[in-house]
């Protein structure tokens, strides 16, 4: 069987959205999500936004933040109660280190499969995975204790800032693990230079930016890695164009709307992985 692609929209892109004054509800958020062609929404749990996932048959992605080992079991429980299965975890802070990040990872598992979930750990600024270095370590340390791959939800845009990288070893120095990338089911496709972690995807006009164009090879070339695999796998990949508002620190004034630039990048996505599964 071939694998899927899940396009999943997350809530922080509509932050604010339209305005801060006129702000879409949750219900009209997730119509426009469901409107402009995505599969699900990611975002910690709650009734409400359970129920309007449910009604537009969304899938809900959870999405959760701790570095406490007891606040696991309850958080896990409440986003399966809402109907998670796959849950982004963004683990503890950027100042704890592997030892700790790997006994906190082996409880988040634990309870993962003790519900029935599959969490998995995001490569994100602020945690105990900011840098290539920790979530390498990380991963192997992992697999030294349990024989498996880490399951990492992917964000390659923090190591590419991390690193000031440029587009033209973008491949080289961030395709170092395909073990890791095939394991991987998430995956955040949030356009980045080496100097941003966001960058626009239009001009504003409806023209694509330079800078998308420049990041298009690196995603065709994670998708190839991921595909080489997974190709007759029936596996879902859940892909998210994950940009963000002025608010969370990743937009600049400047740039086009981030919902409407999302929904954008949704499509240039869907024509990438359809080229490369045909």
């Amino acid at each position: 069987m071939k694998p899927v692609l899940r396009h999943i929209a997350n809530l922080w892109t509509l932050m604010q959205h339209p305005s801060a004054k006129d702000e879409w509800t949750l219900d009209e958020k997730l119509q426009a999500m469901k409107d402009a062609g995505f599969d699900g929404v990611c975002w910690a749990g709650s009734q409400e936004l359970h129920d309007g996932a449910r009604r537009l048959g969304l899938i809900f992605v959870g999405g959760m933040a701790s570095g406490q080992e007891s606040e696991f079991p309850k958080i896990l429980e409440d986003l399966e109660s809402f109907g998670a299965h796959h849950v982004n975890v963004q683990l503890a802070a950027d100042d704890v280190l592997t030892p700790e990040a790997l006994r906190l990872t082996l409880t988040l598992m634990k309870e993962g499969k003790r519900l029935g979930l599959e969490p998995a750990i995001e490569s994100h600024r602020g945690t105990a995975t900011e840098t290539p270095e920790k979530t390498y370590a990380l991963a192997d340390a992992y697999q030294q204790e349990t024989g498996e791959l880490l399951p990492i939800s992917w964000d390659f845009s923090h190591f590419a800032v991390v690193k000031h990288m440029v587009p033209g070893n973008f491949n080289e120095r961030l395709l170092v693990r395909p073990d890791l990338i095939q394991r991987a089911q998430q995956f955040h496709f949030r356009p980045f230079n080496g100097h941003h972690v966001q960058v626009p995807i239009t001009d504003g006009h409806g023209n694509l930016t330079q800078e998308f164009l420049d990041w298009l090879p690196f995603a065709e070339a994670l998708l190839k890695c991921w595909l080489e695999g997974n190709a007759d796998s029936g596996r879902e990949i859940f892909i998210c164009p994950e940009l963000g508002p002025i608010e969370g620190g990743y937009k600049l004034s400047i740039f086009p709307n981030s919902w409407e630039d999302a929904k954008v990048l949704r499509v240039e996505i869907d024509k990438l992985w359809k080229r490369l599964t045909a």
